[in-house]
């Protein structure tokens, strides 16, 4: 008779896999550069960057700040 709660064997172990620190730079420097630039726009821009005729960045930018309670009027 076997018990319904009786433990599994234990499952074997799996490597994970290493990423050399070479091919993983350039794309830690791309997502930094990514995150900055967010940075910049969210934060600092405040309408010193915009496109023609478009508000819909602007205006997404605005509602951003203040859910991130920064000052932005």
């Amino acid at each position: 008779m076997t018990h319904v709660f009786a433990t599994p064997a234990p499952a074997a172990a799996t490597a994970l896999p290493s990423i050399p620190a070479a091919r993983l730079a350039p794309w830690l420097l791309f997502a930094g550069l990514l995150a900055a630039l967010t940075l910049f726009f969210v934060t600092g821009a405040d309408g010193a960057v915009t496109f023609p005729g478009s508000v819909v960045l602007h205006e997404l930018v605005h509602d951003g700040r203040h859910l991130l309670g920064l000052p932005c009027h």
